[in-house]
């Protein structure tokens, strides 16, 4: 809600005598940050990995002309851990012992009372990729791969810090995802060259990436029959078996996809022997599995009724009792069968593939916070195209896709969207949509935000409803959900710290995460936008944002009233997050 000064006196009521004595709204509303900071961001900053083991080393590099007296400092929230004069382009960083915890590194300037940022990048130390998943993906595997692009497009994914890698579409066919010959057709008859799938993954695992292969739980072409698929084992629309459920593909690929029952064991049976070809011959460090979603009623070929999602728990068992030491995966279409998936606790985390039924921004949360009840801890990454309309466009509507990434990050989802292109598309070889250099640029301080700040923003923690106050300002602050014309603040509690994410929707014109027509507005920045927040015993307030200063924090000044603490933030373009510490 919108505040102003007279509305706040009451408030003041509850502060101390001493607090009283020295507090005024015009003070409350000119509070500066504690360090002026500006920023330069001529150096770019790149890892070797895309995580690190604790104690593990890290390798730096920095590209650009370095400032004299250039200091580079790690923080972990806004508590300096190290920093020492930068001399080179090259250094390394011991990672610290604590494990899943995210570090920004930057390279700055003193300058009087103030600072210069020059560059920044985040740190991931986590011993494991499911924790914090970043999912990324690769569509397209012909000669036109050659190891330089290869390692164009992973050195970017590693820029992004993507710490997994779905393969779409790879495979000779769904029944039987390998073949021995080195160059084969998918089902849309593209061709493949299994050496590029190869080098994929060895590039993919130097920068300590998981690489997962996708296949369909329950798929089947048309001449599956001669590769030793029964009749037996497909799902029908009809109790006599008479009519086998499919997927009606394009009159050009290969066939259409008929669907197998993945309750059925003798098919779980076989499946899990052509993987085991899979992982005989490619080193894949797991399946990602996919469905189709809800398929109404279909029968196996008895004519019982079939409960698909309890089939896909079975499937998951079957695939983990096959390969123990191979991760797992599993899409849950509209969220179809997540309970299922979540409930057998062989999955590294939650993939959820969001579509109109799930198009609004508040879903985005309400999604998260289900899947939290099926499998607590677990990430969630959701799958999810934007600008879906945009056929006439060549280029995503940067706009769009940074508020949506914004409130994904913010509530602490994961967005697959990444890969040897951006994705626009359930159909991810559909490369028509490219970012611009722009979108580019800001979307790597986006993932070094989501990376630098992952124990604040992915950490479930218990969301707050309490009031917050914009003072002095025509800006309207409500809590979650979003509100068009409004700036939106979804606040939790992380480790005794509140957490507030602010999110402007004030020149958004719809509430829907997808952006179908790709004409979502930039936002205005609101500069100075001072807050009135229920928070007591504050011992310190900052401030960090992925569309400043290349997300570093800034210590703000404040003022204690009571129950509520006062300060200013100094800048709110898409997304800025505060932290109280107390």
């Amino acid at each position: 809600m919108r505040l102003n000064p007279q509305m706040l006196l009451p408030l003041l009521l509850f502060a101390s005598c001493s607090d009283e004595a020295d507090f005024n709204i015009s003070k409350a509303s000119s509070l500066k940050p504690a360090v002026e900071m500006t920023s330069s961001m001529t150096l770019q900053l790149s890892t070797d990995k895309a995580l690190y083991a604790p104690g593990q080393t890290v390798s730096f590099t920095v590209s650009g002309s370095l400032p004299s007296g250039a200091t580079v400092r790690y923080r972990h929230g806004n508590d300096v851990i190290s920093e020492e004069p930068l001399q080179g382009s090259s250094w390394t960083w011991t990672a610290p012992s604590e494990d899943f915890t995210g570090y920004l590194v930057d390279i700055y300037t003193h300058s009087g009372s103030g600072e210069t940022i020059y560059g920044t990048i985040a740190v991931d130390v986590s011993s494991d990729w499911s924790r914090y998943p970043r999912y990324g993906f690769v569509a397209t595997y012909d000669k036109t791969k050659t190891q330089d692009v290869i390692s164009q497009e992973m050195a970017a994914l590693n820029r992004y810090h993507i710490n997994g890698v779905q393969f779409y579409d790879w495979h000779y066919a769904h029944h039987q995802p390998y073949t021995p010959e080195p160059v084969y057709t998918d089902i849309a008859n593209r061709e493949i060259d299994a050496d590029v799938v190869s080098r994929y993954i060895s590039t993919q695992h130097g920068y300590g990436m998981k690489s997962m292969f996708y296949n369909l739980c329950y798929g089947a072409l048309d001449d599956a029959a001669q590769d030793g698929v029964k009749d037996q084992w497909y799902l029908y629309k009809d109790q006599s078996h008479n009519e086998k459920d499919y997927l009606d593909m394009s009159s050009s690929w290969k066939s259409d996809i008929f669907l197998t029952d993945p309750n059925n064991t003798d098919w779980q049976q076989y499946l899990a022997a052509q993987n085991d070809a899979v992982y005989s011959h490619f080193d894949f460090d797991g399946y990602h599995i996919d469905q189709v979603g809800d398929r109404g009623t279909v029968y196996d070929y008895y004519g019982n009724a079939v409960n698909l999602t309890s089939g896909f728990a079975s499937f998951i068992k079957a695939m983990k009792q096959a390969q123990p030491g191979k991760r797992l995966v599993m899409n849950a279409v509209a969220n179809y069968g997540q309970r299922n998936i979540a409930h057998t606790g062989d999955v590294d985390f939650l993939y959820t593939e969001l579509w109109g039924g799930e198009s609004q921004f508040a879903d985005l949360l309400s999604i998260l916070n289900q899947n939290r009840s099926y499998m607590p801890g677990a990430g969630q990454v959701y799958a999810a195209y934007m600008n879906y309309e945009c056929s006439d466009k060549s280029q995503f509507n940067t706009p769009g896709v940074l508020l949506t990434d914004a409130a994904m990050f913010a509530i602490g989802a994961d967005h697959l969207e990444l890969g040897d292109h951006m994705l626009c598309h359930e159909y991810f070889p559909n490369s028509h949509l490219a970012m611009s250099d722009e979108l580019k640029r800001q979307l790597v301080c986006y993932y070094d935000f989501f990376t630098a700040y992952e124990d604040l923003l992915r950490v479930e923690g218990r969301q707050s409803y309490d009031g917050i106050y914009s003072v002095g300002s025509d800006v309207t602050v409500a809590n979650w959900p979003p509100r068009l014309g409004s700036v939106t603040a979804y606040t939790k509690t992380v480790e005794g710290k509140e957490v507030v994410n602010l999110l402007n929707f004030v020149n958004a014109n719809s509430l829907s995460w997808r952006d179908l027509k790709g004409d979502m507005p930039e936002p205005q920045q609101i500069n100075g936008l001072t807050l009135a927040v229920k928070a007591e015993g504050v011992k310190r307030v900052w401030v960090a944002s992925p569309d400043c200063y290349g997300g570093a924090a800034q210590e703000l000044q404040f003022k204690q009233n009571g129950d509520r603490v006062v300060f200013t933030v100094p800048s709110l373009k898409y997304w800025s997050m505060i932290v109280i510490e107390k």
